[in-house]
């Protein structure tokens, strides 16, 4: 089975996903884990597809962490980043009780990355497309990425690039030869 167009979610399986990645808060905050039995959820779900899960607490971020490549079926890797979006964020203390109350969950599948070929920062950031691009950008063993909701808070495409490279460890002026970037899409529930 090729690369799942990312229409290809119908609601059921949104819902389904959404309930898998709050359920594996709720275990988490028990000290346990959720168990996911592959074969009871539709061949969409078994896919293998990177996610991030995204969790916010009344409006604010309080995790996020996902993953860039396929490495799992969808299920699975969305109720392991949600685990780890709560618990695990550095960022971040564990989440608790009282704020899993307050829980917004948001999970963003991600299309196959495309390397993004140009000539110079210029000619990279006229090819961005705002509000559509999540990035990859690489420098030697330095990555970072902005999905594309980060779009929102930094809408112009040379900030949105001078804080990805910060966000790769760069300084936000930095530019070589040597960088990669790739672009993808995200689907995103709700």
């Amino acid at each position: 089975m090729g690369p799942m167009p990312l229409s290809e979610l119908c609601v059921e399986d949104r819902r389904v996903l959404l309930g898998l990645a709050r359920g594996s808060i709720e275990r988490g905050l028990c000290g346990q884990e959720l168990r996911v039995v592959i074969e009871e959820y539709s061949a969409v779900l078994r896919t293998a597809r990177a996610s991030f899960v995204t969790i916010e607490v009344d409006a604010r971020l309080r995790g996020c962490i996902g993953s860039l490549e396929p490495r799992r079926p969808l299920v699975m890797d969305v109720v392991q980043n949600a685990h780890s979006s709560a618990f695990g964020d550095p960022r971040f203390p564990a989440l608790t009780f009282p704020e899993f109350e307050r829980l917004d969950i948001h999970i963003s599948i991600l299309s196959a990355p495309e390397p993004v070929h140009f000539a110079s920062e210029e000619d990279l950031i006229g090819q961005l497309r705002p509000r559509v691009d999540g990035l990859i950008l690489e420098e030697g063993f330095r990555r970072g990425t902005f999905l594309p909701v980060v779009w929102e808070s930094l809408p112009e495409p040379r900030e949105f690039l001078r804080q990805l490279k910060r966000k790769a460890g760069l300084p936000a002026d930095f530019w070589s030869g040597d960088i990669r970037v790739s672009r993808y899409t995200t689907e995103s529930i709700p």
